[in-house]
């Protein structure tokens, strides 16, 4: 009989900000931790909150490999550990910081009213079992989120940006700031060409779900018999990266324990189709590539689902890649999304014209389309090499719009 024990953990503190005036100071600690035996095919498995031993752990999860949950597999082996902390904070240093925060912005931006918080996260995730297998992931940063309106708007509230660091810069924040909220009252008109400029995870939330194995398998996926196809750009390479570079409180291991050559797996390379995701489960069932995708449900056997998406950045920097050009940032937009075809549709409430680096204006609303393919296409610019305006990667691409 084989023991395993996940360990999910964190420590966060908060500053509250209300009305441009600190609120409160809130502080929460937890861990979780699922014990696992693996007995004959089957797996028992205890979920516990509660600070009791290891012995009464594995006691509970043997008691519960009654219930019969199939787990066929061979645990991993291997030992590695990374922590990516830069900086600890103290709870005087967050509140000192959270302090010359709301005296800047009222300082600079009277005309503003401020709601948000300043907090530090720390988090560990960990898993172990009696084959050999010691693995830890810990990261923590410190991160600043800032909701704003206008004291002659309407609106609830008008925007809202957000800055986290591993090594907080108050100059960094400070230069966000100023991006977003000095040019804000200047009302500019959209370019005829419509370049997006955006953080893009949300963007890749249908390209993930297209990449998933099994639907892949079943026929429900739009990349469904297309492996090895030329589908998207040349320069468009995606990737599940869990590398230092590349990685914000992920770990780099699966929830089976597995760890990628080179923390990285490619999915789609130079736009071709290479293959989809899948846990050890999935790759068994329909003769998929096994890419260590278990996601971390502590309730129950892994499940197929761990990616971290990622999109290969160009060697030039946003300004490069955009040669001249101004872009559109959204900065509110709520109520849209992708259908079942790929097509993508929302509405952009609150957006700023952009050089690729300085906000030059507010833009009136307006709606976005586009399609996955043509996203990931031919309207497809590239990820800059820099990281200006929200202080992470970002993409550039063409889309269509209408007022």
């Amino acid at each position: 009989m084989e023991r395993e024990l996940m360990t999910s953990g964190f420590d966060f503190r908060e500053v509250e900000i209300e009305e441009t005036k600190l609120k409160s100071f809130n502080k929460d600690s937890r861990t979780f931790r699922s014990f696992r035996v693996y007995d004959g095919g089957y797996a028992g498995i205890q979920y516990i909150q509660d600070n009791i031993s290891e012995e009464e752990g594995y006691r509970r999860a043997e008691e519960n490999l009654k219930l019969k949950r199939p787990y066929g597999f061979a645990l991993e082996t291997g030992t590695r550990h990374r922590d990516k902390t830069e900086r600890e904070y103290s709870d005087r240093e967050l509140m000192d910081i959270a302090r010359e925060t709301v005296e800047y912005l009222k300082t600079h931006f009277p005309d503003f009213i401020f709601t948000g918080s300043v907090s530090v996260n720390k988090a560990i995730r960990a898993i172990r079992n009696s084959c050999g297998l010691d693995c830890s992931n810990t990261d923590s940063s410190l991160n600043v989120g800032i909701g704003f309106k206008h004291k002659d708007s309407k609106d609830i509230d008008d925007g809202w940006f957000s800055i986290g660091q591993r090594d907080f810069s108050f100059k960094k924040f400070t230069d966000m700031a100023d991006n977003y909220l000095t040019n804000f009252t200047n009302k500019v008109e959209l370019p005829e060409e419509l370049i997006i400029q955006t953080q893009y995870y949300w963007y890749l939330e249908k390209l993930t779900e297209c990449l998933d194995a099994e639907n892949l398998a079943l026929g429900t996926s739009l990349l469904s018999g297309r492996t090895g196809e030329k589908i998207f750009a040349d320069s468009f390479t995606l990737s599940h990266d869990v590398s230092d570079k590349e990685t914000w409180f992920t770990p780099f291991f699966d929830g089976e324990g597995v760890i990628r050559p080179d923390d990285r797996q490619v999915f789609i390379e130079n736009g071709v189709f290479i293959s989809g995701y899948a846990d050890k489960r999935t790759a068994e069932k329909y003769n998929a590539p096994h890419t260590g995708s278990a996601n971390f449900g502590m309730t129950d056997v892994p499940g197929n689902g761990y990616v971290n998406l990622r999109i290969k950045r160009s060697d030039k920097t946003v300004k490069e890649l955009l040669d001249g050009r101004l872009t559109v940032v959204p900065i509110v937009a709520a109520g849209g999304g992708f259908n079942d075809k790929g097509e993508f549709v929302t509405p952009v409430q609150t957006a700023m014209l952009c050089d690729g680096e300085r906000f030059i204006g507010r833009l009136p609303e307006f709606a976005i389309k586009s399609n996955m393919f043509d996203m990931f296409g031919k309207g497809f610019i590239g990820v800059g090499s820099d990281d200006p305006v929200f202080n992470d990667k970002q993409i550039l691409v063409k889309m269509d719009y209408s007022k």
